[in-house]
């Protein structure tokens, strides 16, 4: 089973909210399912608990070099049941340019609403192998 660890600057706040509830709550849904469905267009993952969140100065989680300072940055840690069903490279990769919602509870301005794995400077999502 691998275990990995998605760190962005991305709202992906998991609140379970609905069409016709709070609007902010249902935004950060919204990123929380694109990151589910994107890995899930790969293989089915297993989770705990949903992101957290921290307060970090980004290029010290892997992140955009152009970030300065204390940002607030979410974690999300999944497994994959499925022995090598997903790489570091499968990952960077699906999701570099996948639409997202902005203007959330992010601390960052994105000059685009998309997820940015392959920009060192402008990297809003990074993600690490925790356990193979």
């Amino acid at each position: 089973m691998d275990k990995f660890r998605l760190t962005t600057l991305v709202d992906i706040t998991e609140t379970g909210a609905r069409r016709g509830e709070d609007p902010l709550a249902y935004r950060q849904q919204q990123n929380f399912l694109t990151v589910l469905q994107t890995i899930g267009l790969r293989t089915n993952i297993e989770y705990t608990s949903g992101p957290t969140c921290i307060t970090a100065v980004p290029k010290e989680k892997s992140l955009g070099s152009d970030y300065k300072g204390q940002q607030t940055i979410w974690q999300f840690e999944f497994t994959s049941p499925a022995p090598d069903s997903l790489t570091l490279d499968m990952l960077n990769n699906d999701f570099n340019l996948i639409p997202i919602i902005t203007e959330l509870a992010e601390t960052v301005k994105f000059k685009n609403s998309v997820f940015i794995t392959q920009k060192p400077k402008i990297s809003n999502t990074n993600f690490e192998l925790l356990d193979k």
